[in-house]
């Protein structure tokens, strides 16, 4: 098992990884009757494709002996109707560290093949940004 979601009540859940015991709470959006006081679980899935990205892409720069650290991903999720789902993620990597042009393609074919890239539905738009300083 990975991990355990509780309902806390007033649509809010308290969800724990088992294997390092650390917890995150997600709430209903205000545009689907929550009060938006933390992550909903809409935004979770967005904010865990940009995560994903960049612990792809720091796996490879650490093979190539490059950091990337400092680096930063803004997250634009974007929802539809009938049915209510996730229709968009918008991802732009600001990348930091020292990487040429090969090192900059290979991350990011990296970033493009990603574990949680791969799982969404092919039906979302994912339009990724590479930013590279």
């Amino acid at each position: 098992m990975t991990s355990t979601v509780t309902y806390l009540g007033d649509l809010r859940c308290e969800s724990k990884h088992l294997k390092s015991d650390d917890t995150f709470t997600t709430d209903a959006p205000t545009d689907n009757n929550g009060k938006g006081e933390a992550f909903s679980p809409t935004d979770t899935v967005a904010t865990g494709l940009a995560s994903c990205m960049i612990t792809m892409m720091g796996i490879k720069a650490r093979d190539l002996e490059l950091d990337l650290k400092g680096s930063v991903a803004q997250v634009t999720k974007t929802m539809a109707a009938n049915p209510r789902r996730i229709s968009q993620i918008d991802v732009i990597l600001d990348m930091k560290g020292n990487c040429d042009k090969r090192a900059q393609l290979i991350l990011e074919r990296i970033a493009n093949t990603c574990p949680v890239h791969q799982s969404l539905h092919p039906d979302i738009v994912k339009n990724i940004t590479f930013n590279w300083s």
